[in-house]
């Protein structure tokens, strides 16, 4: 079968394509034939080798993916052959809070897990979601991390209410869920961007501010301005060390921040004494549990909602897609077509 493999760092040059034995599904497995993958900040970090965890080479690359089962192992009653699927990023986080191993090597693409950037993947079949059947392989496969990230942190842990405001920083895949799923939920959402015309396309997705921040550097005194000086109730934090200082300073009395990213380079490390003045809670994400992606998907099914793809590239174009992630022109999620 045909995959990639991250034979060593460098960026998208490191992904190399190779033919692979094809695997089979072992106990309590599914074998997926995968449809379409999507990619995400994360991978660019691993193939920079700038991820926070070790990566054993060479491994497969990237967490997020749709397909078809074509066969299952012995004991495995929660898929078919022919459902249509998506893979969890953790494999073995059911619910409940996660331990330090499901956290650890079992996310797929890093440590030493292989990852769904080929044509057949064997899979854990308690760590299948069912694809919702509103959406198509394509768009099933944005949801693994991105919008599952943007739930955790907005319900599981933000416990989000209508009538409340969020902060959605940029229009990448976690920010654009963010939006879509704060707005289903009734929320106030105030995006921003370097370029207005990404400012148009989120308030067509039901977007109520927009901040251009080339054109306002210091956004989050627009923030407040357009809170009545009291801030968002949640700011989805992606950017890091960077844009930390500034979301604490947008966010109101009690508010919760979300730790998602590093967009900037490096991890936001909060000053506990502006946290503390705040009353400030401020918890970092790691995606979510299969039980968050199901409730998810509820919410995804009643709205009707669909993940933003800006562009679908084909299989042999995987190292271009991934070096037009880098690029950050894009709005919501990069797609490869297998």
């Amino acid at each position: 079968m045909k995959a990639y493999e991250l034979q060593r760092t460098g960026g998208a040059d490191a992904w190399v394509q190779v033919e692979r034995d094809a695997p089979e599904a072992g106990p309590g497995q599914a074998l997926v034939r995968m449809r379409a993958v999507s990619l995400n900040y994360r991978d660019l970090l691993i193939a920079k080798g700038g991820y926070l965890q070790p990566v054993t080479r060479p491994v497969i690359p990237i967490s997020d993916g749709a397909g078809e089962v074509v066969a299952v192992g012995e004991g495995v009653t929660r898929v078919k052959v022919g459902d249509r699927v998506t893979p969890t990023f953790f494999q073995t986080w059911t619910d409940g809070e996660a331990t330090r191993a499901q956290l650890g090597d079992r996310a797929l693409g890093a440590g030493s897990t292989d990852g769904v950037l080929a044509e057949l993947v064997a899979l854990d079949a308690e760590g299948l979601v069912p694809l919702p059947e509103h959406m198509s392989f394509e768009e099933g496969a944005t949801l693994p991390c991105a919008a599952v990230t943007a739930w955790n942190a907005l319900v599981p842990q933000g416990r989000l209410q209508a009538g409340q405001s969020v902060l959605v920083q940029g229009t990448g895949g976690v920010s654009i869920f963010a939006l879509q799923l704060a707005h289903a939920l009734r929320a106030r959402v105030i995006v921003t961007s370097s370029k207005d015309e990404k400012l148009a396309r989120a308030r067509e997705l039901g977007a109520d501010e927009g901040i251009n921040y080339r054109k306002h550097p210091d956004w989050e005194e627009k923030v407040l301005e357009v809170t009545g000086g009291q801030g968002a109730d949640h700011v989805m934090e992606v950017g890091g060390e960077e844009t930390l200082p500034r979301s604490i300073r947008a966010t109101r009395e009690g508010g919760h921040i979300a730790l998602i990213g590093l967009l900037s380079g490096a991890w936001g490390a909060p000053e506990p004494k502006a946290i503390e003045q705040k009353r400030l809670h401020v918890l970092p994400v790691f995606v979510g549990s299969r039980v968050m992606f199901e409730e998810m998907n509820r919410v995804l099914v009643a709205h009707r909602i669909k993940p933003v793809i800006d562009r679908v590239f084909g299989f042999d174009e995987a190292r271009q897609a991934m070096k037009y992630l880098e690029s950050g022109a894009h709005f919501g999620k990069v797609v490869i077509r297998v």
